[in-house]
């Protein structure tokens, strides 16, 4: 745990320390596009933030080989070097979507030709575990195919979802979470070792992710752009194949006693499917939705607007902050009860905690407009409009002198009397 917590640090701190010389690079090379109609932001933003994230993702590999434990992998296995063929792949053809503008469907060739080159290096699923029938070995050009298709629709499911400060990175930070305890569990606790390389990608990617968060959260100082969102999309769907198509169900069942046992103590024939579609429910559902919506519309599949998920979450009255949160936190929920329940199947509790946080999740969903009361020994740790000061009491003498009746909102009242004092201080003799 300590290498792979050691690998996770040096991705973060090498993707933190490169983002701002990023942004001034990004900025000279005029790498700001003009505000669109479909934007949420104000002013134009910076991209190229995938080049932090890219030197990131080679800065934790670089370390991760030179382990004592995390650098068996790259002895045992080709996938690490798959991982970073197909991975500057698409950082290239991101880049070049980020400065100049790419085609769509340009940009699906070239992702295409990436997971084609992950599969030939040997990233590739080499069977599939089908219920009431056992493993199904796949042949070349059908392992081929399943990987291109996966690699390809996780990472449009991730670049879709790249539409608010900080919601893509945070969603696929919070996968990789989850993804990497169920990968570390299968390597360690069960002692398949053919789960290790989807550990260390998961801790990789959550580096890249943490790492790249604090100059991307609201408001952002540098986007990821294409450069970033389809890279971190990769390297999550490289750990789904690794953990899907290389990790021996044979074992599994030898390690259980039985086919039974392992299926009702591990979960280890249908999970590897499961888990990865549950950790990207939500950019999924998304993707799936705009796909038949534009569909339905005589548009274009690629063209971009603004029904996403979190465009509808704003519009219904949401900020931009609590929408960000609330996709949060379904893709925890998702992520982590599944893999709870991977972990304990036959457990009760697990599904009465599920089903108590989804419907607190609801009530917050379809209640924009509320601003819980927040206890006064917790406002430091809130956001300033959570904190209870002239709101929680609109009956007090400072409301009063400032106006306000309850319904106004008392920042903007706030600095509208501040305002008028100055200028009335400046006109006196």
């Amino acid at each position: 745990m300590r290498e792979y917590l050691l690998t996770m640090c040096v991705t973060a701190a090498v993707t933190y320390l490169l983002t701002g010389p990023v942004r001034k690079f990004a900025i000279a090379a005029g790498a700001c596009p003009p505000v669109r109609a479909r934007d949420v932001h104000r002013e134009p933003t910076p991209r190229l933030g995938g080049i932090a994230m890219f030197i990131g993702l080679c800065a934790g590999l670089l370390v991760a080989e030179h382990l004592s434990n995390v650098g068996k992998v790259f002895t045992l296995s080709d996938e690490p070097r798959a991982l970073l063929a197909g991975a500057t792949i698409i950082w290239l053809l991101g880049a070049l979507d980020d400065k100049f503008g790419v085609d769509a469907l340009i940009k699906l060739g070239g992702q295409i030709i990436a997971a084609g080159v992950m599969a030939w290096q040997g990233l590739t699923i080499l069977w599939l575990p089908v219920p009431s029938v056992g493993n199904v070995a796949l042949t070349p050009i059908q392992s081929t195919l399943l990987t291109v298709t996966v690699v390809v629709v996780t990472i449009n499911a991730v670049n879709f979802a790249d539409g608010l400060d900080g919601l893509a990175a945070g969603m696929v930070c919070i996968a990789g979470a989850a993804f990497f305890l169920y990968a570390y569990r299968m390597w360690y606790g069960h002692g398949v070792e053919e789960a290790a390389p989807a550990a260390l990608f998961a801790s990789i990617l959550m580096g890249m992710c943490l790492g790249f968060l604090p100059h991307n959260m609201h408001p952002a100082r540098i986007f990821m752009g294409d450069s970033g969102s389809m890279l971190i999309g990769l390297v999550l769907a490289a750990g789904a194949v690794t953990i899907t198509g290389q990790v021996d169900p044979d074992r599994v069942v030898a390690h259980a006693g039985s086919v039974r046992s392992a299926v009702h103590a591990m979960i280890p024939v249908y999970m590897p499917l499961i888990l990865p579609l549950t950790i990207l429910a939500m950019p999924m559902a998304d993707l799936v939705i705009s796909v038949v919506r534009r569909t339905w519309r005589g548009q274009s599949p690629f063209q971009a607007d603004k029904g996403h998920l979190h465009h509808r979450l704003l519009q219904i009255g949401h900020s931009h902050s609590r929408a960000v949160l609330i996709m949060y936190f379904w893709s925890a929920l998702i992520a982590f009860g599944a893999v709870a329940f991977s972990v304990q199947s036959s457990s009760l509790v697990i599904v009465l905690i599920i089903v108590l946080l989804s419907a607190v999740g609801l009530v917050v969903l379809l209640l924009p407009r509320y601003n819980p009361q927040i206890p006064t020994w917790a406002e430091g740790v809130v956001p300033p409009r959570y904190r209870r000061r002239l709101a929680a009491r609109p009956g007090s003498n400072e409301a009063r002198r400032l106006g306000f009746n309850g319904s106004t909102a008392v920042g903007e009242r706030h600095r509208s009397v501040r305002r008028n004092e100055r200028q009335k201080a400046d006109s006196r003799p």
